[in-house]
């Protein structure tokens, strides 16, 4: 007799959505607070990229480490020692005396920051349904959103800019302890409650006769799977589309476009708030059609505002084109990284996911720095024809990996459909996941 499908615990889901709104609130501070340090600390306006590359590396290196070491680790203990470390981090910014001690905080914080979404994505990915999944990532955006208002809300009160970040950081340890006190409860890759999750999340297969012995997969074999570079490169590809478009849209609409700065800025907004809302409403769709659709829907659909955007024409093009890119592309990295054990299989989604997240970082700082040089050198409206081949090289490589994807562990044989929704199969399987 069929059983309902495991469902997330609430507890849990409720710490992993205030875990990305935690993600995002450094993000949104700096902007708003930058100038003040800089006057503080008597520093030129580009100092600010020390402060950039210093958490850059520190996020890149722990969340390649966290997906390399998680089995080990545990995903609870993981993520209450790196959201102490990210609260350590945002205090040592309230106190700093000099600029070079900031950028110190800036680095521990990038390592705090990229182990907990590391972390975290490897969780969410076999716990949690294509719906959580987006909204989980919405909710970043959401914490992103917040920050500027906490530091604008302190400097508007005559507070000094510390305080912003002191705040912060006493919500980062409130959150630790949370995790720390939850450490029992969390589960690696799929909800707790059947045979295949329970053998998965200690590292076992499952064959006819029940549970097999544990099996370590070493390094050298998840390195050598196709699948998990052109995953890698796919998170590239999709960061560098969703930052550049954001970053450089301003400039377009204001120097190519001729739209006033006010105007540019409230379509720029337009932009991250499609993100947002695509990342809601497509959580449900996904849920519903499946997460293989949604992606290519959602991938064509970036290549489309991409097109809009490149084609000469007036302002409202562009901005309908921006729109298109943001709504379509909501759903895409949670989706990737939802199906990330589909490609490379369960024993390596793990280390696949660090190492997508760690892409993610280079996506997001080397792309759209490259694509500044290249509208300094040419023009503004490069940026819809760049944007346009970023677009067809993510359908290309995800339409390559899905090809060359695994589905299962490096020597296990081809899964079977399992019974249901959380029911032991009639052989081996693959993670069971919410809404699939």
């Amino acid at each position: 007799m069929s059983t309902p499908p495991a469902r997330p615990r609430a507890a849990l889901l409720l710490l992993s959505y205030l875990a990305f709104v935690s993600l995002g609130l450094p993000d949104g501070l700096l902007g708003v607070s930058w100038p003040s340090i800089r006057g503080d600390f008597d520093v030129p306006t580009e100092a600010v990229g020390w402060v950039l590359t210093a958490g850059t590396v520190g996020y890149l290196t722990s969340s390649v480490l966290a997906g390399f070491t998680l089995a080990r680790v545990g995903v609870g203990a993981l993520l209450a020692g790196s959201t102490v470390l990210a609260s350590l981090a945002l205090t040592g910014y309230s106190v700093s005396p000099v600029l070079a001690v900031l950028v110190g905080c800036a680095l521990l914080l990038g390592l705090g920051s990229g182990a907990v979404d590391s972390g975290l994505n490897a969780y969410a990915a076999g716990a949690f349904g294509p719906r959580h999944m987006n909204w989980l990532h919405a909710f970043f955006g959401l914490g992103v959103a917040i920050g500027p208002l906490i530091m604008t809300g302190v400097l508007s009160a005559g507070l000094a800019w510390r305080w912003g970040y002191g705040i912060v950081a006493a919500a980062q340890l409130v959150l630790a302890a949370a995790f720390a006190l939850t450490v029992r409860a969390w589960h690696r890759d799929v909800p707790a409650g059947t045979e295949a999750g329970d053998a998965i999340k200690a590292g076992s297969a499952v064959t006819d006769s029940g549970p097999a012995s544990t099996v370590r997969v070493p390094v050298r074999d998840t390195l050598r799977l196709p699948a998990v570079w052109s995953g890698t490169l796919a998170f590239v590809l999709y960061v560098a589309i969703e930052v550049s478009a954001g970053l450089w849209a301003f400039l377009l609409l204001t120097e190519g476009r001729g739209l006033s700065a006010a105007l540019a800025g409230g379509c720029v907004s337009a932009y991250w708030g499609s993100l947002f809302v695509g990342r809601v409403v497509q959580g449900l769709v996904a849920e519903r059609l499946g997460a293989g659709l949604v992606l290519r829907v959602s991938l064509a659909g970036m290549a489309v505002g991409a097109a809009l955007i490149a084609v000469p024409g007036p302002a409202l093009l562009a901005v309908l084109g921006l729109v298109v890119v943001g709504f379509a592309a909501a759903p895409v990295f949670p989706l990737l990284t939802l199906t990330t054990a589909e490609r490379v299989g369960a024993a390596h989604a793990d280390r696949a996911i660090g190492l997508q997240i760690g892409a993610a970082g280079v996506g997001a700082a080397l792309v759209p720095a490259g694509l500044g040089v290249l509208i300094g050198n040419t023009t503004v409206q490069v940026l819809g024809s760049a944007l346009l081949v970023l677009a067809l090289a993510l359908i290309a490589l995800y339409e390559w990996g899905a090809r060359r994807s695994t589905g299962r562990p490096t020597g296990q044989p081809a899964p079977t459909q399992p019974g249901g929704e959380g029911q032991p199969a009639s052989g081996p399987v693959r993670p069971v996941v919410d809404g699939r």
